[in-house]
């Protein structure tokens, strides 16, 4: 299990190219429990938003699951206007998506 910190800004261009590469990088490396921890995300565009769902798309074919973390509540509002929050479940805390990770067949129930 890993937790990839994205913070600051995520835009069109490099800044989705750098989280898609780093999660291929982790595939790769056979990590597919995975925590994308948005807690330091100040703004997420649309096409930053859909390439957390093209990482999601990755992940589950290589077997694994997302789980993300945020406290931003201009991010959690931009996840549930685009219904990510019902593809992804999303926590309050790291240690709470890891612990939802760790459980035997992963509960895919929203927590905060």
């Amino acid at each position: 299990m890993v937790a990839l910190v994205i913070q600051g800004s995520m835009h069109t261009g490099p800044d989705c190219m750098r989280l898609t590469k780093a999660v291929e990088a982790m595939i790769a490396e056979n990590e597919t429990r995975i925590i994308f921890d948005l807690g330091a995300l100040t703004h997420a565009d649309s096409a930053a938003i859909g390439a957390i769902v093209r990482c999601l798309a990755s992940i589950k074919k290589a077997g694994g699951m997302l789980r993300i973390v945020t406290v931003q509540p201009m991010i959690v509002h931009s996840l549930q206007l685009t219904k990510v929050d019902k593809l992804i479940p999303i926590f309050a805390t790291v240690e709470a998506a890891a612990a939802d990770l760790s459980l035997p067949g992963a509960g895919s129930a929203n927590s905060g």
